[in-house]
């Protein structure tokens, strides 16, 4: 039996239990279910590719990031945080982002905003201290 089948019949399995269907309601379900999930299964995702002009940087290094947003120097499009997802879409990762843009190597690929959010976030959750609390309890 075909997956796109099995799902069909499990999904209508699902619906059935929940509410009270006839015979001819559930046969039409899995058919009409089972019609979609193999138009779905059909078709081909196309392959996400960034189209940018990697030759020229949208702005300079130094001032991609901002206060609010991150230019990504690779397309130029702005974000509040460069992801890996996004990246890759680059055939990079961040490590060699930063390198192949002169960052240092520790630099946060996150707008200056959101930088510190986050520090202000550890500071007041001050896990050093319950770390050493912790490692006082266990002696």
């Amino acid at each position: 039996m075909e997956d796109y089948l099995k799902h069909a019949i499990e999904l209508t399995k699902a619906q059935a239990s929940v509410r009270v269907m006839s015979e001819e309601e559930i046969a039409d379900m899995i058919a009409s279910l089972a019609a979609k999930l193999k138009k779905l299964d059909s078709v081909e995702e196309p392959e996400e590719v960034c189209t940018c002009a990697a030759e020229a940087p949208a702005t300079d290094a130094k001032r991609s990031i901002k206060e609010r947003s991150i230019v990504c120097l690779e397309c130029g499009k702005v974000f509040k945080v460069i992801t890996k997802k996004h990246l890759a879409l680059h055939g990079l990762d961040a490590a060699s982002y930063r390198e192949k843009w002169g960052f240092k190597k520790g630099t946060p690929l996150t707008c200056k905003e959101l930088q510190r959010a986050r520090r202000q976030k550890m500071k007041d959750m001050k896990l050093w201290e319950k770390r050493a609390m912790a490692r006082a309890a266990a002696k």
